[in-house]
């Protein structure tokens, strides 16, 4: 109520932003997304035993890149360490196996998630309810937290040092194996469209719509009484699950863990990923590692000795074309705000 008795409405920044957002772009989004489900679904009827392999770890890093883009894309946290929640949910499993022969998939793999979330929880104090907290503080944290692992990893011989936990057995699903077949590639499917349903009706929540105004209006939201700390803890601790689920499915399908898994080489990567995918859509960051990584094994074949600096031709490329992300060509600018993702200048703009 104003000075004159009149009633005001005041509206939250992330409903306007979401009003605008039409629905052909969910709809295009939600036809991509069942076309791209249908041909992970088949691709067992096509692919050789090799490549299954190869598409496996393919599902496996996109619970990774889902992680970062929930922390990036929609909370606007730039994290340097998602490889830290990746290795500690790894190692937790992996020790479990090799100290106590337990397989099944129902122990390890929440042991796994409970330990990135542990861990998240630990850094979130750190790297969002620390006192004058920066973007520039956040990632450097991470990145630090990061390093600091992989050095203790590579370093404690009840870890393995630097040759890590090798020969772990595949795990096991009551009392079938899953192996490196079909079994293990729909079960790893299975866990990654699980992941990415829940995550999406998160993202598009009341919740994530809240995420989308801290992201674009941070002291705006918490003007309006919005604990803002407490919602980026919130979305930083879930990932960090999500990331130390993948590191368990990612140890158990290697057949091995080491300290590379907490590494920065795979905490930079995983941006990369979201870079070329599109951050804040979820599904450009797993569109983002699909071609990343195809991208990776294609040249590595046909050119041994110059394919990094090949590969990393292509990316910028595609970075100078897509600035957005190769979702963007799905997606306007405009469908990118609200709980869609992060918004660009020129989306901004339209709001004008």
């Amino acid at each position: 109520m104003n000075d004159g008795g009149q009633h005001v409405t005041v509206r939250k920044p992330w409903v306007q932003i979401s009003n605008i957002v039409s629905g052909a772009g969910r709809r295009r989004l939600a036809v991509f997304e069942l076309l791209l489900c249908l041909i992970l679904s088949a691709a067992p009827l096509a692919l050789p035993d090799y490549l299954m392999v190869f598409v496996t770890r393919i599902l496996i890093l996109s619970l990774l890149a889902i992680s970062f883009d929930l922390v990036w894309g929609y909370a606007g946290i730039l994290s340097f360490g998602q490889a830290l929640f990746f290795g500690i949910g790894g190692y937790a499993a992996a020790l479990l196996a090799r100290d106590h022969e337990v397989r099944s998939v129902l122990v390890l793999l929440p042991i796994a998630t409970f330990a990135g979330f542990a861990v998240a929880i630990l850094m979130s104090f750190v790297v969002v309810f620390g006192r004058g907290v920066t973007q520039i503080f956040a990632s450097l944290s991470t990145l630090t937290a990061s390093y600091a692992a992989y050095r203790f990893a590579y370093s404690w011989y009840y870890l393995g040092g630097q040759n890590g936990i090798p020969s772990l057995p595949y795990l096991k699903i009551g009392a079938t194996e899953l192996g490196d077949g079909p079994a293990s590639y729909y079960f790893a499917l299975a866990v990654v469209l699980i992941v990415y349903l829940v995550s999406r009706a998160v993202v598009r929540s009341q919740f994530g719509l809240a995420l989308s105004g801290i992201r674009e209006a941070e002291q705006r939201v918490a003007f309006l009484g919005y604990r803002v700390s407490r919602l980026k803890a919130a979305v930083f601790i879930f990932a960090g699950a999500i990331a130390g689920l993948s590191g368990g499915l990612s140890a158990f399908h290697e057949g091995f863990i080491g300290p590379g898994a907490l590494g920065i080489v795979l905490s930079s990567q995983v941006v990369f990923y979201c870079l070329i995918g599109g951050s804040g859509t979820l599904l450009g960051a797993v569109i983002g590692v699909i071609l990343t990584e195809t991208l990776s094994y294609a040249l590595s074949d046909r050119f041994p000795d110059v394919w990094p600096i090949a590969l990393g031709v292509a990316l910028l490329l595609a970075v100078m074309f897509r600035p957005n992300g190769v979702i963007s060509v799905f997606i306007s600018p405009r469908e990118r705000l609200g709980n869609f993702g992060r918004a660009t200048a020129q989306g901004r703009d339209e709001l004008a």
